[in-house]
């Protein structure tokens, strides 16, 4: 009969520490940058009838038909960008919530690839005021989310999680 080998756990790999305060913090902003993306998609659809005056006015050749795919097909293309953006960050508030020391650094990466998007996405897609706003917001949220994950108090609680899975180097 197969017998494991027994692995001891130390009272560290049990018990996790509590996240502080920055990083609860964080997190809530993640929540939050995941509610200002769904009210961003609620906005664009809300004021979608404006694209067809927006793409007739750059391609004023297009059929009745041709302008209903071109508005669907921008429509869709908001639809899926807003629901990637919104799984990112409840994705990140999971795995900074939970300490993975690895979720930092992925969370400056999408930080750094929404502030060079920033202004082509806000001067080429926002159309109306509401937009605008709410995609600044978003970046705004986004910059004291990694103010607070890279505060010198949240340090400790990635470095405590070790490789993420709960286990940390023994010395021997």
């Amino acid at each position: 009969m197969y017998k494991p080998y027994p692995v001891s756990q130390s009272p560290q790999q049990v018990e996790r520490a509590r996240p502080p305060r920055t990083v609860l913090s964080a997190v809530r902003l993640m929540y939050a940058g995941a509610a200002l993306e769904v009210v961003n998609l609620i906005i664009a659809l809300v004021t979608r009838g404006r694209l067809n005056s927006v793409i007739l006015t750059a391609h004023p050749h297009y059929t009745s038909a041709q302008l209903r795919t071109a508005v669907n097909f921008r429509a869709g293309i908001l639809v899926i960008g807003a629901l990637i953006a919104a799984g990112a960050w409840l994705w990140m508030a999971w795995a900074n919530g939970s300490g993975r020391s690895w979720a930092r650094g992925v969370s400056v990466a999408l930080f750094v690839l929404g502030t060079l998007g920033l202004p082509i996405i806000s001067l080429r897609t926002a159309r109306n005021a509401a937009t605008l706003i709410i995609g600044m917001l978003i970046w705004l949220v986004g910059l004291a989310v990694i103010v607070l994950i890279f505060n010198g108090s949240s340090g400790p609680f990635y470095r405590q999680a070790g490789d993420g899975r709960g286990t940390t180097a023994r010395s021997e």
